[in-house]
């Protein structure tokens, strides 16, 4: 399967994932460097759905960088480690779908198995995609984050305020993202309608993350329970790969 997925970059793409970021710079570097072997891969027009869903990955980890080192969130350290742990899950389910792992989450191998086909449609990839990031893997990468500062997840922290800040670099960058994968009529149909869309994009991102901090907290009791952690871990994927299936379906089509 993997030669298939990844045609003549195949080599380069194993080689990228056998290395796993241990800050925000580098996980910028590999994502910046996946996005040229998946736009290599598949150079027409709209390329991979991968690579849709890379670029928009890439964009708001940038933004995330650029607050670092401007100071603008109160927990550098929680944040910084979180960047890191939510990307790993990113490219540890690259790393497994390579190898032709049964072990690759659902919530992703449902996106990685549209690598072509004439009724592949950009903006419900990068739905697709951010549906298996946020409502699969985040929740985890929190978790995680948590566990390995010796700090407690709750509500109204330091840290839960500079993740909730993260959903203004969603509102700011989800529009002209959003616009870069309409079709001309499209444009025409997204000028109609003002900022609507926008506007309830941005919501929807912020609940789903919202939800995702909510499932942490559910996991965080949990953690040290291994039954009860997978009887979670199975339900999220479950419901992440339904989501991710459905966004993916001609139905799907409609959210453009």
């Amino acid at each position: 399967m993997s030669d298939v997925v990844w045609g003549f970059v195949h080599r380069d793409v194993v080689d990228l994932l056998a290395d796993r970021p241990v800050d925000v710079p580098a996980v910028v570097d590999h994502l910046t460097k996946l996005q040229d072997l998946l736009d290599r891969r598949s150079p027409s027009k709209d390329g991979c759905p991968l690579a849709v869903f890379n670029r928009l990955y890439l964009t708001i980890t940038e933004r995330v960088l650029e607050g670092l080192y401007e100071g603008s969130f109160a927990d550098v350290v929680f944040l910084s480690r979180l960047d890191v742990e939510f990307a790993a899950r990113y490219f540890d389910a690259l790393r497994l779908w390579t190898d032709s792992s049964s072990r690759c989450p659902k919530a992703w191998s449902c996106l990685f198995q549209r690598m072509e086909g004439p009724d592949v449609r950009p903006l419900p990839s990068a739905a697709a995609g951010i549906n298996a990031h946020i409502n699969y893997d985040l929740p985890f990468a929190l978790v995680t984050t948590f566990d390995s500062l010796e700090s407690e997840l709750v509500d109204g922290s330091d840290q839960h305020a500079d993740y909730l800040k993260i959903n203004d670099i969603f509102a700011a960058e989800i529009p002209s993202l959003r616009r870069g994968y309409l079709d001309h009529w499209q444009l025409v149909i997204d000028l109609l309608n003002g900022n609507i869309d926008d506007w309830y994009q941005g919501e929807l991102v912020e609940y789903v993350r919202d939800v995702a901090w909510r499932n942490a907290k559910k996991i965080w009791r949990c953690r040290n329970d291994r039954a009860a952690h997978e009887q979670e871990r199975l339900r999220l994927e479950n419901h992440a790969e339904l989501l991710g299936r459905l966004l993916l379906s001609p139905l799907g089509a409609y959210l453009q």
